[in-house]
Parts: structure tokens; sequence; C-alpha cells
């Protein structure tokens, strides 16, 4: 959908796209006054080592231990090239074609493509409001678990109790669990805990993501990193290094600068503000249910009073009034959309939604 909208653009039509989430915020000061540092240094930009530079992954052994609650050694920490070059390879190191994963619905597509190149079995269940033992004993025996925490799409932040049943069933049942927690800091209700402070990670085998695509507003500087038990960390470094190498050096620089600002206050705010506005307008919408998610740059609509066929929903949508969203069958949940809402002026935020709602209302009353 994203790449429809920009087809559009090019050939000179305004579309308006909340098919992915790309914030109006610039970097950090702080990152672009690194960065600029950097270039204005004007010695060589060095390649460094594969899992990134040392000085970088100290750094952020520091944000882990001062944010996370989580003490980890540099060698337990690997820089790539965003988010999906670290679950690519943790997952590569972590299974064999063949092996059983979980995952939970609705899910980030790349959860799905990248098990189906490495030749895994998915297994899914549908994300529950409150997570229980029975939830993740119905998944039977698997070798990962695929957990988003903060979830994409839904907003669910999961408590400390239902980290801690999965912890427990875990532990019970040798399953390894990647966490993806990209959105550590869109948080507007309840609190974000990793996982790893409430276990022993190595023991368990837990490897944790981290993103500064959407925390930071930096979704073009594509860096992030992971944690992961040393001999995880020396897999993924292995298949780095033929593949891409380490990320590039100002990238590091800009993640550095970037995760040791703590929370991006100023941005939560606006995004809190923007996500209350849409969800007030959509609240007398008969033909949509949208609640308020709980962390997160996407709002989560269940359109099943409307259709079920939210594929076709998004394609005559963009078609007939220019407006581009993600369906959720791309999720794993026909008859829901996901609406990227932190895009453009607010202005152009409120010009989509009406233009969503004008859309839905006439197929409503086709119907």
């Amino acid at each position: 959908m994203h790449g429809r909208a920009e087809a559009l653009r090019h050939a000179g039509e305004r579309v308006i796209d909340f098919s992915i989430a790309i914030s109006h915020f610039p970097a950090p000061p702080k990152v672009l006054d690194a960065v600029s540092a950097a270039i204005a240094h004007k010695s060589a930009l060095p390649y460094t080592e594969v899992s990134g530079a040392l000085k970088v992954r100290e750094a952020l052994c520091a944000k882990l231990a001062a944010e996370n609650r989580i003490e980890a050694t540099a060698d337990e920490i690997i820089v790539t090239n965003g988010c999906k070059q670290a679950y690519y390879q943790a997952l590569y190191a972590m299974t064999e074609p063949g092996d059983r994963i979980a995952v939970f619905r609705p899910h980030w597509p790349a959860y799905l493509a990248t098990a189906e190149l490495l030749g895994l079995e998915v297994v899914l269940a549908d994300l529950p409001d409150t997570l229980s033992a029975q939830t993740l004993a119905a998944f039977g025996q698997v070798r990962v678990l695929v957990l988003n925490n903060p979830h994409n799409p839904s907003g669910k932040v999961f408590t400390r109790h239902e980290l801690a049943i999965i912890r427990d069933w875990a532990l019970t049942g040798g399953v390894h669990v990647i966490v993806d927690e990209s959105y550590e800091h869109l948080v507007f209700d309840g609190e974000h805990l990793s996982l790893a402070a409430l276990c022993d990670w190595r023991a368990l085998g837990v490897v944790t993501l981290f993103s500064a695509s959407q925390s930071y507003a930096m979704m073009g500087w594509r860096v992030g990193f992971a944690l992961a038990p040393t001999h995880l960390v020396q897999a993924m470094q292995t298949l780095q290094g033929p593949i891409t190498a380490a990320a590039p050096h100002l990238s590091q620089v800009a993640a550095m600068a970037a995760f040791a600002t703590g929370a991006p206050h100023a941005l939560l705010a606006d995004y809190r503000a923007r996500r209350d506005l849409v969800v007030r307008c959509f609240a007398d919408v008969p033909w949509i249910g949208m609640h308020a998610p709980g962390s997160g740059p996407y709002l989560w609509g269940d359109v099943r009073a409307l259709t079920i066929d939210t594929v076709g929903f998004a394609e005559r949508l963009l078609d007939e009034e220019r407006v581009a969203l993600m369906p959720g069958d791309a999720l794993g949940r026909p008859g829901f959309i996901r609406i990227g809402y932190i895009s453009d002026d607010v202005d152009t935020l409120m010009e989509g939604v009406r233009r969503i709602i004008a859309f839905g209302t006439r197929m409503a009353e086709r119907r």
C-alpha cells in the first residue's frame, strides 16, 4: 500500500498515506549534533567491528542498565541495520528448517515473511486482552516464541504478571523467546517492562530487539540492536558479516546519541493528542470499533460490521479517496484496518480521517 501511494504521488496525485508510520518529528537535536560533529571532524568514517563499535555497544549497555534494568556486557550486544536485520539473524541462529515458532495474531508482517524464508512452521494464536497460561499452552511444542511488546498493531502493553507467565511457560517447556521492544518509549498507558529484566535471560535464551526508528523518529537511519547471550551474538555476527558487515558508522553515532536521550516526552505528548483526536472522530461512526491503544504509532480499527474484505476496502479507499492504509489481512486479521496516525500535519490527518469515514459510510449505505 505504501508503494502504491508513493507511485501515485510520483504521478502527481495528492495521497494521504496512513499505511505505515512515518513520524512528522525530526530526529532528536542531540542525534543531529552528534552526526554533524562526526562529519565536521573530517576524519575517515571507518568500518567498525561487524557487531558495532565497542564504545557504541558499551553505551547501549548503559542504556539497558538505566532504562530496562538489564545488566549486560558489550559482547552481548550487536548493532544492526534496523530491527528487521536483528530479527532475521536471531531467528536464523536459534532455529533449524522445519522448527515450529509461535506468533500472536495480529502480527507485524515481517515475522511471518522471515519465518518463511527460513523454512519454519509458524503456529498462530489470537492475542487475548489478558494473556494466560492456557493461551500459551495452546501453541503446543515450539522452539521460539516471538513476542512484540509493546504490540504492533493493537497497542497492547504486556503487564508484569503476563510476562511472568511467559517466563514460567518458556522455562518449563524449554522455549526460547525473541522480544521485539521497538516501541518501548511509545507507551501512553501502563508501564513497559522488559522480559529480560524478569528472568535469567542468558539461561532462558531470550533475545531482545530494540530500534531507534519509532521511539526517536529515525526511520530512515536504519539502525537497531539486539541483546542476546554471547554465543548467539557470535552466530548473528557471523551471519551479518558477509551480508552487510557493520551498520554504517554514522548510523551507529546516531544510535548512541539517540538511546542516551531517554524517553521522547514531547513526541509522546504529540502522539497521545493525535491518538485521542482520531479516536474521538471515530467514536460515533457505527461501522467501526476503535479503542485508544495503550502504545504505538498505529490505530487498529474493527470494521467487521461493514466488511471482512479489508483488502478490497483498502484498495477502493485508495482508488476513490486517495487514502492509503494497511488492511488487517496483511497482519493476520481480516476485518480490521491499521492506521498510521503520526505522519503529516494535523489538518492532513483530519482530512484523511474524514475521507475514511465518508468512504465507509457510502459502503454502509449501499448495503
